[in-house]
């Protein structure tokens, strides 16, 4: 439930860094504070809860085959959200 808040939240940012004037096409330092300020936090602590969760689904998700799956959902994609996308970028997040 809350990594489901929390990417909701990290996804919600997308919004914030979409803003359209003649200076944010040329100056992405507003989406660079809020990255840093808002999403890379929300995701990193999107990351720790997946693992948590997953770490106790894990049973059931060996039991049912989407070990794999629940993997990538919970925990790789997070964790890319915030340790592999350039900073100010919000078109991967989703």
């Amino acid at each position: 439930m809350k990594t489901k808040l929390l990417t909701i939240l990290c996804a919600g940012l997308i919004g914030f860094g979409g803003i359209s004037n003649s200076r944010a096409t040329e100056d992405n330092s507003l989406q660079i504070v809020g990255d840093l300020a808002l999403a890379r936090p929300g995701c990193l602590a999107a990351t720790i809860i997946g693992t948590a969760v997953f770490i106790v689904a894990l049973p059931f998700a060996a039991a049912s085959g989407s070990v794999r799956e629940t993997a990538d959902t919970l925990v790789v994609h997070p964790a890319q959200a915030t340790f592999t996308r350039p900073l100010g970028d919000f078109s991967t997040l989703h």
